[in-house]
């Protein structure tokens, strides 16, 4: 090789050295051969070596899945009960929204003409948002008030019938042409069923002649002469009317209405003159007048029905209110309760109306802050469009669930950390509803979360998670939870159990269905439970501590 020839070259000359005898030359090492082996045969040898490996390694999986005999062995795990300090935590997730918001929407068409908030804005209560012009607000304003008057106007008069159901004097006089009505007869609207005359007072019409205008007067007494009685009894002027009566004799007269009380003698067309004393003087009549009753009007029905009982007599004396004929009218109460439903339904129509009238020039409803803001000027507004959204954030609230299992820890009142983004907040249980919603064979119920959102940081519409401590013990007898196990008791109950190793506890019990995996040597005690958490859970009587308790059979695979 070149490399020899060099050194053989460059090598000093040197004396002969024999050569060893051929037996004593050393015999090549392993590496040595590896190393001037050729490649293309190295790379040979290394491919079946690896074949080689292969094929042992599909013979052993092959002896253990057909032959093999080994088993694996299993190791009995306990665990001593002690004590420590346990906390339980409930935690989960919801989405949080503003405590308290209004949105503000249009109920009739119109155009945007000035917008004066933008979105994310800080506005207080009054402040003046947007302008909008809308004819159509107007116009259901009109229709809402027009009618409401009209419904309004039916019911009072419909109010007015209804109290006819009990027909019943309105003054005080005497019955006359009274029709005769029994209990079951029908009664119709406006059916006139007697006549009632004020006979309490009693009407005098006399002329005077106008030579004493003016000194007749209103409120005036006068004397009332009664021929048929031979008496006479004082009146009072009740009105005077400057008529223009001309008498055949030339005289101009004027009118004067006399009333006189009537002490039970008195009837109507019963002939009465009134003089009147002026300055010393006494005045006549023209002539002789007629008594007359102060009032006579008809006593009518006012509904329609049938007659449950009638007082009606001729010449019967009554005083007002006195109650003549009772009705049943149950169509007219039915009538009554129909226009009372329209008087409401009228009154929320123009209540709305009146309030969308007023968003057309809306202000702020609340302090808060512009969350949603769906206008533009000179944009035309749809019907029925929700127009701007202002919400309250200072307090955000967090609606969420908590199953059925950990909802009996939760109260209102207890601090909640809310988690958003890996930012944190403090909140407090607000409310834990009763009313469960089952889904996937766990019941969760609703709990309502508050949070400060004094700086605002906490965003509305987002999830949030959420975590509690629902409980803790810092000095209670704990094992892992592995450790209870829930069987059936004699009495077809379950119960909650641990597995004592060693000689049979006094309060050591017989399972009626054995429970799979719990060697021999183990005796089952019912404990009572109490709080957990993820590895362990309270035990708060049954067994004491330092006793060591089953936790699980753990396997090894060792083959023979």
């Amino acid at each position: 090789m070149a490399e020899v020839k060099d050194l053989e070259q460059t090598a000093p000359a040197q004396e002969p050295v024999p050569a060893p005898p051929a037996e004593s030359t050393p015999k090549e090492s392993v590496q040595s051969k590896w190393k001037n082996m050729p490649r293309k045969k190295r790379r040979k040898l290394i491919r079946w070596v690896i074949l080689l490996i292969v094929l042992a390694a599909a013979a052993v999986g092959g002896w253990k899945l057909f032959g093999g005999k080994g088993e694996p062995e299993a190791q009995v795990i306990t665990d001593v009960v002690s004590y420590g300090s346990i906390t339980s935590t409930v935690e989960g997730s919801g989405i949080t929204k503003s405590k308290k918001s209004e949105t503000i929407t249009l109920t009739t068409s119109g155009t945007v003409q000035d917008v004066l908030v933008t979105e994310g804005q800080q506005v207080t209560a009054g402040t003046p948002l947007f302008v909008i012009d809308s004819e159509d607000a107007r116009t259901a304003v009109q229709k809402a008030e027009s009618d409401l008057e009209g419904y309004q106007k039916q019911l009072n008069t419909l109010q007015k019938d209804i109290a006819g159901l009990n027909l019943s004097a309105g003054y005080p006089g005497k019955l006359m042409d009274v029709e005769t009505l029994n209990p079951g007869d029908s009664i119709s609207k406006g059916q006139k069923v007697a006549t009632l005359s004020d006979d309490t007072r009693l009407r005098l019409t006399q002329y005077y002649s106008y030579a004493y205008e003016g000194d007749i007067r209103q409120g005036q007494t006068v004397d009332v002469s009664i021929p048929a009685l031979m008496t006479t009894l004082s009146g009072t002027v009740e009105t005077v009317h400057m008529v223009s009566r001309i008498t055949p004799e030339g005289s101009k007269l004027f009118s004067a209405d006399i009333i006189v009380k009537n002490p039970g003698s008195l009837t109507a067309d019963m002939a009465a003159s009134a003089t009147v004393t002026v300055n010393g003087e006494v005045v006549y009549p023209y002539e002789t007048g007629k008594l007359e009753y102060y009032r006579t009007g008809d006593l009518c029905s006012t509904v329609n029905g049938t007659v449950i009982s009638s007082s009606l007599v001729n010449y019967l004396q009554v005083e007002t209110g006195q109650v003549l004929v009772r009705i049943d009218g149950e169509e007219s109460e039915s009538e009554l309760f129909t226009l009372q439903q329209n008087v409401e339904e009228a009154q929320k129509s123009l209540d709305t109306a009146r309030k969308n009238l007023e968003n057309c020039n809306a202000v702020a409803p609340i302090d808060g802050t512009v969350i949603g803001l769906m206008l533009q000027q000179g944009q035309e507004v749809d019907a029925n469009t929700a127009v701007i959204t202002i919400a309250d954030t200072s307090t955000i609230v967090v609606d969420a669930t908590v199953d059925e299992r950990n909802v009996s820890y939760v109260k209102p009142g207890m601090m909640v950390d809310i988690d958003q983004w890996g930012s944190i907040y403090t909140g407090t249980v607000e409310s834990v509803s009763l009313n469960s919603k089952a889904e996937n064979g766990v019941a969760s119920y609703p709990i309502v979360i508050t949070v400060d959102n004094y700086d605002g940081t906490l965003m509305t519409g987002s999830y949030v998670n959420y975590s509690l401590v629902a409980s803790e013990n810092d000095n209670c007898l704990v094992v892992p939870i592995q450790c209870v196990k829930t069987v059936p008791m004699e009495d077809g109950s379950t119960g909650d159990v641990v597995f004592v190793k060693g000689d049979r506890p006094d309060n050591a019990i017989d399972l009626t269905v054995p429970v799979d995996g719990v060697p021999d040597g183990f005796w089952a005690v019912p404990v009572e439970i109490g709080i957990s958490d993820t590895y362990y859970v309270e035990i708060k009587s049954g067994v004491e501590e330092g006793t060591e308790v089953f936790t699980q059979m753990q396997t090894s695979d060792v083959w023979m």
